[in-house]
């Protein structure tokens, strides 16, 4: 082993929607996990492996911290609050645009007693010029009834996740704190995230994108096949799952607008995430409760027993 390298896992964790997927994109260069201003739209732990020559950093991008009451909604929660078992660091991502409130004061409850360092990433300082920070700080020191220049497993750091502002100096930092040890993964690895299951995302992406807040959250996506067409085209065929009739009509849209135009834009990263050319089948089927069904949630690539 080469002592001089260092390697290590860190769990970004945070309430939904404050950058946690454009920051780990930001730190690895490209995208590997879905992005999208609609809250929630990670739904598994995505891993993104960043290396240099100072070693390996495993970063896990996950679920939103958040109350929910069907199982889609319980894996996710578990999933966060699941990855910071077995890593050496976790990042608290908030954003300084936005007010505190009871989702920020359940994060950071969760995250007090977790004995790893933690980096208070303050996002989106750019927004507002870190109008919010302020309230940010004073949760912790509620919490902890002392001054944060006191904790010593506590560091904050305003950072920019869409702009790339202070994402080196996050890096330089994390190094610090990583232990002794080899690489974790072959250094060409950028993520162990199944493939599949980005196939997925990449399409669930573009309806997020399209649609906004009409039906995201009752959209799921399936990859049931993919196989050669002809020559050096692969032909992808998924399924999107709503849960009523009606949602059904929104997905497609107007003589399928909508559906035509996201299958187009998927496709395009689509080819570039397999390397070659690229035939997606897009269709839409009704299945009520998906999110409370075992079975459905399995198929998508949710592991319930990983989180036992």
């Amino acid at each position: 082993m080469d002592r001089k390298l260092k390697s290590g896992m860190v769990a970004i964790v945070g309430r939904p929607n404050v950058g946690k997927s454009t920051l780990l994109n930001c730190l690895l260069g490209e995208k590997v996990s879905i992005v999208s201003d609609v809250p929630q739209t990670t739904r598994r732990q995505i891993r993104g492996i960043y290396t240099d020559h100072r070693g390996q950093i495993v970063f896990i991008d996950t679920p939103g911290l958040h109350s929910g009451r069907d199982k889609l909604d319980k894996y996710m929660s578990r999933a966060s609050t699941g990855s910071i078992d077995g890593t050496d660091v976790v990042i608290h991502l908030v954003d300084a645009s936005e007010k505190t409130g009871p989702e920020e004061r359940q994060v950071v409850g969760r995250l007090d007693a977790c004995g790893k360092p933690i980096i208070v990433g303050l996002n989106k300082v750019d927004v507002t010029k870190g109008k919010f920070v302020p309230e940010y700080i004073k949760l912790w020191e509620d919490l902890r009834g002392m001054p944060v220049t006191e904790m010593k497993d506590m560091t904050l750091l305003p950072l920019s996740a869409l702009k790339g502002t202070n994402v080196k100096k996050l890096v330089d930092l994390l190094f610090e704190l990583m232990p002794a040890g080899p690489l974790l993964y072959p250094e060409d690895v950028l993520t162990d995230f199944p493939k599949r299951m980005a196939m997925a995302d990449l399409v669930r992406e573009k309806l997020f994108l399209l649609m906004r807040e009409e039906v995201p959250h009752s959209i799921a996506v399936i990859i049931e096949s993919v196989r050669p067409k002809r020559g050096k085209v692969l032909q992808i065929r998924a399924a999107i799952l709503v849960e009523r009739e009606s949602q059904k009509e929104i997905v497609i849209g107007r003589g399928g607008a909508v559906l035509k135009q996201a299958g187009s834009q998927a496709r395009r990263d689509l080819e570039e995430l397999v390397g070659q050319k690229v035939f997606l089948e897009l269709f839409v089927k009704t299945k009520p409760d998906w999110r409370d069904d075992y079975s459905a949630l399995e198929e998508m690539g949710y592991v319930f027993s990983d989180l036992v």
